[in-house]
């Protein structure tokens, strides 16, 4: 260790997957663990997404509605809450939780030859997809979070059961191996997919469904193309994301005056496994805020949504 610099204390976590899964991980750019989560917490989201929504926790971007709201009517206009660990302490806990972390502590720079399993968290996104929503082009998440190595992931936690009639993840598998980030354009299908930009310059042929039981997580790196489509169905697909990165990588979100590409170091994050090599730089105080992404929905009449 030739760092003289002061870093965090350790973070110890489980590290529960076998030398297969690392490999699978890899070498396919994403790994599903079936009920990692478990049902309390299932039930735990569930609660909370409802109440994120009716202003449980007051702040900037949130208006906050009566607590006895019908939650059907909230969750029935939102496709997206970006940043809830910022508010919300039952999201918070999940994006530590250890068991995720302790699997993010054994893939997210697997591919990195001397990483010590050191991991960081800097965004959290709370999707919501009530029946009628559009889904997200193709896309791949470092074109949106860069980092320096490759090692941006995301935890999608299924809240509901996740199927392809609902709009469940499609991913391509291996499309991670190259490190290309692909150019993007207007997809011009505004029914299926949301206003987000789609990533093209590859075939999709080999796309699959990654079809999961809620509770289950899928782990997958950020230079993996993925996408999802419409919910055509009359149940919710909720899914908690979260995004993390290795912790010795800087977090060039964006560069602020004074900064260059090569330092730019953004420090709303968290540690939740290993250590903080950059714990001398101190952390920012992420802004009491939330952001909503609202979509269009079906216009027509829809049988009762189940949540």
């Amino acid at each position: 260790m030739f760092t003289q610099l002061q870093s965090s204390s350790p973070i110890n976590v489980p590290k529960p997957l076998t030398a297969a899964q690392i490999k699978s991980f890899v070498d396919d750019g994403f790994l599903v663990i079936p009920d990692l989560a478990g049902p309390s917490r299932v039930e735990q989201l569930k609660t909370e997404a409802a109440e994120i929504a009716c202003g449980k926790y007051p702040c900037e971007g949130l208006q906050s509605l009566p607590r006895n709201t019908n939650p059907t009517e909230v969750l029935h206009r939102i496709l997206c809450i970006h940043q809830p660990h910022y508010i919300s302490p039952v999201i918070e806990a999940h994006v530590r939780d250890a068991r995720i972390c302790g699997v993010l502590s054994q893939i997210t720079a697997a591919h990195l030859a001397h990483w010590d399993g050191s991991v960081k968290c800097m965004q959290s996104m709370l999707f919501v997809k009530p029946p009628g929503f559009q889904g997200q082009a193709w896309h791949q998440d470092e074109i949106y979070i860069p980092t320096r190595d490759r090692s941006l992931i995301g935890a999608w936690t299924a809240i509901d059961d996740a199927t392809v009639a609902n709009g469940c993840l499609w991913v391509l598998p291996g499309s991670h191996r190259s490190g290309i980030l692909y150019p993007q354009r207007p997809h011009g299908q505004p029914e299926e997919f949301d206003n987000s930009p789609e990533s093209y310059g590859f075939d999709d042929a080999a796309e699959v469904p990654v079809e999961v039981k809620a509770g289950s997580v899928v782990f997958f790196n950020g230079y993996l193309l993925h996408r999802s489509k419409k919910n055509r169905s009359n149940i919710y697909r909720r899914a908690l994301v979260n995004h993390y990165m290795n912790a010795w990588s800087l977090l060039p979100w964006d560069v602020r005056a004074g900064e260059s590409p090569a330092n730019a170091d953004r420090r709303a994050v968290q540690i939740v496994a290993g250590i903080d090599p950059y714990a001398w730089k101190g952390y920012e105080k992420p802004p009491n805020a939330v952001y909503l992404r609202l979509c269009k929905a079906n216009t027509e009449p829809t049988a009762p949504a189940k949540v």
